[in-house]
């Protein structure tokens, strides 16, 4: 590495790095919770451009990447993919030796060809690697379709295409949403059991859920935690935010019992699935936390039996259409699950695994295939019984019906880290910079993608998952929806606060999220909580996406936000399944659980003070609106909250009582709420210090609750009836 001999060159090689970093679009500086300008170490920067696969070492190779970078569009006849608006007038820049003229036309999605015409004016014109260049930019016809198509050219010495995706300008189906508004519950699915669960709540389940709230108290959703699958056999990562692939879903969720090949089970194999059914259908009652790896294991087990019953010949073809329309994206991930089965995580054979194209898998494809065909034929069976858990849900007179939740990223030792590896950044990963309720930071372990390498593969990786995940969805929540935007990278070996942020091509993340929505009917809803530019909801909301808005973080320099003032356009609840239900919350639980797991940056007498100085703020407002008598008390500074079962009653539901009023086209109940839990699904920052996402549903007894007690339950009967009768 070059030395550095002086103060002069040191702030030379410093300026290079941050105009380099900007030409990537990583941030040099950042603001903090606390609202104070940070900067970004030269040292986070050289590591994550290393991993954007930019050379950083010397001043030399700065210099010399920056000359790159800005001679790479033109080093290509077309950009790598091209995202435009519909009904907008667009063009699209194509790069040939200077005096050039090509043919150029689009095959639209339909198979139709249509012809542009070759600017007459020629453009702008650079020397490149000693070839002069000129940049044409074609205008693209303003009433292109929405879609998929190519932009293709034809010229002297070369043929070039690319993707041409033409998104909507604004996603409506939101729109019927903001005139009438809705409510509908939000449920960590696999906590909801019923009688018959096998110790984890399913799809059967949810359809219940779903029957029973739209039928019984006219909600139109039901919001469920990410159903992305996990690994292929136990044990299995519990949260359900770091899946192994987002595309697919999670076999744990079938109902056994629904699969019409189950009826027709021999007699001896009958005994054994129903024999595993009793055994794990003990655990329902069970307040204990939640065994999926046991439960998984059983479903397997029983699911194998099935898997061998023959299939009609209606049943059989319509695997085979499945299969033929997910084609390449299921085969590679049912070998992944194949070769997971046997290499867990770690193995050194996977090194030389290192990909659905390396060598291995080409050589022994064939004798993969077997196996590889029961993981594609489970996710056939959770393609199915979600179609029927959304038409149970519309049947119940839901408006939406179930509204799925994407995660942020996968697994690093997952199957998307494995298939789709040329499209993801290495030597990163994703988490978010120190804020006020996780004061050090989080990693999240999660490899992002490469915006670049995203481009040049057409955003296809993006569209597919996508549209797996839209299939059967009335809505999406996008989890963290900055994340189109921008993304914290966090440099291996780092801690999360030293990472900087890499902005994305919202245009097109937004655009093509905004397409396939508006293609399968669904509203999508952003997690737009945390710092970032103000700017950024406003983008949201003019392309027709949902914000997110939380009671107790909604807040202006006067205190509480009154409840007019909330968003129209948002899905507006009391909390997340990142702080306790609001039972807890009331007694601070939260506070008390963070400064148990030294997650606090001051000392625990403070955060409690101030949170309960918050909280009393809440209340104040809530009293001053007639929802609660002036005798309900907020959460004591010692930290114990309301004695009086009744009075944590009341005063959840004047807390939605208070959403009620804002004009928020979407209000969500948490199931959590309407039973009377107090303990959090999910504390930030944590792994194994906390029991994350494996608390199954009780009432404030702590005894579990089933979805056969729910029409008798009088907190959820009321609660939901308050919902009911006030939309």
């Amino acid at each position: 590495m070059t030395e550095v001999n002086s103060t002069g060159d040191q702030a030379a090689g410093s300026s290079l790095l941050q105009e380099l970093a900007a030409h990537h679009h990583v941030a040099t500086t950042f603001n903090g919770w606390d609202g104070t300008r940070k900067d970004v170490s030269d040292e986070t920067l050289r590591q994550v451009l290393a991993a954007l696969g930019v050379a950083t070492g010397t001043d030399e190779e700065l210099a010399q990447s920056l000359a790159q970078a800005h001679l790479a569009p033109w080093r290509r006849t077309l950009p790598g993919a091209v995202v435009v608006r519909g009904q907008r007038s667009q063009s699209v820049p194509v790069h040939l030796p200077a005096g050039q003229k090509a043919q150029v036309w689009i095959t639209e999605e339909n198979g139709n060809r249509r012809d542009l015409e070759w600017p007459g004016v020629p453009g702008e014109e650079r020397e490149v690697d000693g070839v002069p260049t000129g940049q044409t930019m074609v205008l693209l016809p303003q009433d292109l379709p929405l879609g998929w198509h190519r932009f293709q050219i034809q010229s002297e010495d070369r043929q070039a295409e690319t993707e041409l995706v033409v998104t909507p300008e604004r996603l409506t189906t939101g729109a019927d949403v903001a005139r009438k508004r809705a409510w509908g519950l939000m449920a960590q699915l696999y906590s909801v059991r019923s009688s018959r669960s096998w110790g984890i709540g399913d799809l059967g389940d949810l359809a219940d859920l779903a029957a029973l709230s739209g039928a019984g108290y006219d909600a139109d959703f039901i919001l469920i935690n990410p159903l992305h699958a996990a690994e292929p056999v136990p044990p299995v990562e519990p949260s359900p935010y770091l899946p192994t692939t987002r595309r697919f879903f999670n076999p744990l969720y079938i109902r056994v019992e629904d699969v019409p090949e189950f009826a027709y089970l021999s007699g001896a194999d009958r005994a054994l699935v129903d024999q595993e059914a009793r055994a794990r259908s003990a655990a329902n009652r069970s307040s204990e936390l939640l065994d999926r790896d046991t439960t998984y294991a059983a479903k397997l087990a029983a699911l194998e039996l099935v898997f061998s019953v023959p299939r009609s010949i209606a049943r059989q073809l319509q695997f085979e259409r499945f299969c033929a329309v997910e084609g390449k994206g299921l085969e590679d991930f049912a070998l992944w699950c194949t070769l997971a089965e046997n290499l867990p995580a770690g193995d050194p054979r996977w090194q030389q695994i290192t990909g659905p194209d390396s060598s291995y898998v080409r050589e022994h494809r064939g004798e993969l295939a077997p196996r590889a065909e029961f993981y594609m034929w489970l996710q056939w069976l959770c393609d199915q019984q979600l179609e029927t858990v959304q038409r149970a849900a519309r049947s119940a007179g839901m408006e939406i019906g179930v509204v799925h939740d994407l995660a942020v990223g996968v697994h690093p030792a997952g199957a998307d880290a494995w298939m789709l590896r040329p499209v993801l950044a290495h030597g990163v990963s994703v988490g978010a910079p120190p804020d006020m309720f996780n004061q050090q930071g989080q990693d999240w372990s999660q490899p992002p993608w490469h915006p670049g390498r995203l481009t040049d593969a057409g955003y296809l990786p993006y569209r597919d998952m996508l549209r797996t995940v839209l299939r059967h969805a009335g809505g999406l929540r996008v989890d963290h929806v900055l994340g189109l935007f921008r993304q914290w990278w966090i440099p291996a070996g780092s801690s999360p606060g030293e990472g900087a942020y890499v902005y994305f091509d919202h245009e097109a993340l937004v655009g093509i999220l905004a397409l396939e929505a508006q293609r399968t009917g669904a509203l999508v809803v952003g997690e737009d909580l945390g710092v970032f530019e103000p700017w950024v909801q406003d983008y949201l909301g003019e392309r027709g996406v949902l914000g997110t808005s939380i009671l107790w973080f909604e807040a202006t320099e006067a205190g509480p936000r009154p409840p007019e003032d909330y968003r129209a356009g948002a899905l507006t609840t009391v909390n997340t399944h990142d702080l306790p239900p609001a039972a807890g919350y009331l007694a601070g639980e939260h506070v008390d659980l963070r400064s148990s797991l030294g997650l606090l940056s001051r000392p625990v007498e403070e955060e409690r003070a101030a949170d309960a100085a918050a909280q009393e703020a809440v209340l104040s407002l809530l009293r001053s609106r007639g929802l609660l008598p002036e005798s309900a008390a907020g959460m004591p500074v010692s930290g114990f909250g309301p004695p009086d079962p009744e009075q944590v009653r009341q005063t959840v539901e004047a807390l939605h009582a208070f959403i009620l009023q804002t004009p928020s086209a979407l209000l969500g109940v948490a199931l959590a709420d309407a039973v009377g839990e107090r303990r959090t699904q999910n504390q930030p920052g944590t792994s194994d210090e906390y029991p994350n996402w494996r608390i199954p549903l009780c009432g404030p007894d702590g005894e579990a609750v089933l979805l056969d007690d729910l029409p008798s339950n009088p907190r959820f009967s009321s609660l939901a009836g308050l919902m009911k009768d006030s939309i």
